[in-house]
C-alpha cells in the first residue's frame, strides 16, 4: 500500500511539474515586472537612491569617536627654559625634560551639527534626485514592455499566418490529389500537375519558415519575463484581432516632459546649495580624556583626567569665486532645461496627434484587408469550381490561390501595424501599464 502511494505520488508531481503554463499578454507582463532583469535593476537603482538619501541625512545626527594612543619614548624630548627660573644667572637657559617614557591615551568625542545649511539643501537635492531615478526607472519599465507586446503581437501573427498556410497545405493537398488523379485519368498534362506541386512544396518551405521564426520569437518572449527556454510556456493566441489595446486615451503621463520637470526641480535645488554655502557651520563637541604617564625607574604612575566641552564655527569668507561660477553654471543649465520643456510638449502635442491619426488608418487598413480576404476567398473557391469544370486553367487556379495567400499576408501585416500603432500611442502618452 505505502509503494502504491510513493508512487501515485510521484506520478502527481511529476505531472505537476511537466504542465505547459499558458500566459497572456498581461500574465506576460506582470512577470516582465518582477523577472525581467533590466527592470530589476531599473528598480535597484531607485532603491541605491534611497539608501543615498539616507546615508546623508546621517550628516545631523550626532557622531561618536574613540581613539587610543600608547607610546613609549625611547628619548623623553626636553625644552629649554629660563635659567633663573632655576636659580642660573639671568639669560642663561636649562634643558629640562617633561613627562615619562610611557604614555597610554584615551579620548572619547562627541560631536554634532547644529547649523550647516548645506546639508539640508544636499538632502533636498538628493531626494529631487529619487524622483529623477523613479522616473527613469518607470522609463525604462515602459520600454520594456513596450518590446515585450510588440514581440507579443508578432507572435500572434506568426500563428495566424501559420494557421493560414497549414489551412491552404490542407486545401492545395487536396487539389493536388485531385489532379493526380486527372493526370492518371490522362485528363491533364504533367505539367499542370508540376505547376500546382511548386505550389505545394513553397508553402511547406514557408510553413518550416514560420515555425522556425515562431520559436525564436517565443524563446525572446521567455527571455523577457524571466523563464528559460526550456521551461514548457504556451503563449496564449488572441482569437479577436480587432480586440484594441487603447481604453482611455484622455489619460496623458509624458515621462520625458516630468524627467525635464524634474530636473528644473534639481537645478533648483543645487541653486540652493550653491547660496547655502556663502553661510557658516556651527557644531558643537566635546571630549573625555584619560591619560596613563609611567614611569619605571621609580615605579611612578599616574593617571590624569581630562574634560572639553566648546562650539566651533566654520565660515569660508573667500573661495576663489569658485560659488560664483558654479551659480554662472547653474544658471546656463536652468535656461537650457527651460528650453527643453518648452520643445517636449510642443513635440508631444505633434506626436500624439500624429500617432491617433495613424491609429485611425490602420484600423481602417485591417477593415478592408479583411474584405479583401472575404472576396479572395469567394474568387479562390469559384476558381477551384471553374478548374474542375474545365471553364479554367491551372494558371488561373493557382493565381488565385497566390491572390488567397496575399489577401490572409495582408490581414495579418495590417493586424499587426494596427497593434503597433495603438501601442506607439500608449507609450508617447506613457500608458504602457
Amino acid at each position: 500500500m505505502r509503494k502504491k502511494i510513493v508512487i501515485v505520488s510521484m506520478l502527481f508531481l511529476s505531472s505537476i511539474i511537466g504542465r505547459t503554463q499558458t500566459f497572456d499578454l498581461e500574465k506576460c507582463l506582470k512577470m516582465a515586472d518582477t523577472a525581467n532583469p533590466v527592470i530589476r535593476n531599473a528598480k535597484l537603482d531607485v532603491a541605491i537612491t534611497t539608501k543615498q538619501v539616507l546615508a546623508y541625512e546621517t550628516a545631523l545626527l550626532p557622531k561618536l569617536f574613540f581613539a587610543a594612543d600608547y607610546k613609549y619614548n625611547a628619548i623623553i624630548p626636553g625644552q629649554l627654559i629660563p635659567g633663573e627660573i632655576a636659580g642660573m644667572p639671568q639669560g642663561t637657559f636649562v634643558a629640562v625634560q617633561f613627562g615619562v617614557p610611557y604614555n597610554l591615551s584615551n579620548a572619547l568625542q562627541l560631536n554634532q551639527i547644529l547649523y550647516n545649511p548645506q546639508v539640508n539643501a544636499g538632502i533636498k537635492a538628493l531626494k529631487v534626485s529619487k524622483e529623477v531615478s523613479e522616473l527613469q526607472s518607470e522609463a525604462t519599465t515602459q520600454n520594456v514592455k513596450y518590446q515585450l507586446i510588440q514581440t507579443y503581437y508578432n507572435l500572434q501573427a506568426l500563428n495566424k499566418q501559420l494557421a493560414f498556410v497549414k489551412e491552404n497545405i490542407i486545401n492545395i493537398d487536396k487539389m493536388y490529389a485531385n489532379m493526380q488523379a486527372m493526370y492518371e485519368q490522362k485528363m491533364i498534362l504533367a505539367t499542370e500537375l508540376d505547376k500546382m506541386n511548386i505550389t505545394r512544396l513553397s508553402l511547406k518551405n514557408q510553413e518550416q519558415t514560420l515555425i522556425s521564426n515562431k520559436e525564436k520569437t517565443e524563446n525572446y518572449l521567455k527571455l523577457m519575463i524571466g523563464k528559460n527556454i526550456q521551461d514548457k510556456i504556451d503563449f496564449q493566441r488572441e482569437e479577436d484581432v480587432q480586440k484594441p489595446l487603447i481604453i482611455d486615451q484622455k489619460t496623458i503621463n509624458p515621462i520625458d516632459v516630468k524627467l525635464i520637470q524634474t530636473q528644473q526641480k534639481l537645478n533648483q535645488a543645487e541653486r540652493q546649495g550653491i547660496n547655502m554655502a556663502y553661510l557658516p557651520v556651527l557644531s558643537m563637541y566635546g571630549t573625555a580624556l584619560y591619560s596613563y604617564n609611567y614611569r619605571p625607574e621609580s615605579d611612578f604612575g599616574k593617571g590624569i583626567n581630562g574634560a572639553i566641552v566648546g562650539l566651533k564655527l566654520d565660515w569660508t569668507l573667500f573661495d576663489g569665486l569658485e560659488k560664483m561660477y558654479k551659480s554662472k553654471q547653474n544658471k546656463l543649465t536652468r535656461q537650457k532645461l527651460d528650453s527643453q520643456l518648452d520643445f517636449a510638449k510642443k513635440q508631444l502635442e505633434v506626436n500624439i496627434e500624429n500617432a491617433k491619426k495613424q491609429v485611425e488608418n490602420q484600423l481602417q487598413s485591417l477593415v478592408t484587408s479583411q474584405e479583401q480576404l472575404v472576396l479572395a476567398e469567394k474568387v479562390q473557391n469559384q476558381a477551384k469550381y471553374s478548374y474542375e469544370q474545365g471553364v479554367i486553367s491551372s494558371n488561373d487556379l493557382l493565381k488565385s490561390e497566390n491572390d488567397l495567400y496575399q489577401a490572409q499576408t495582408n490581414v495579418v501585416v495590417a493586424y499587426v501595424q494596427l497593434r503597433m500603432a495603438e501601442l506607439e500611442l500608449l507609450k508617447i502618452t506613457g500608458n504602457i501599464k
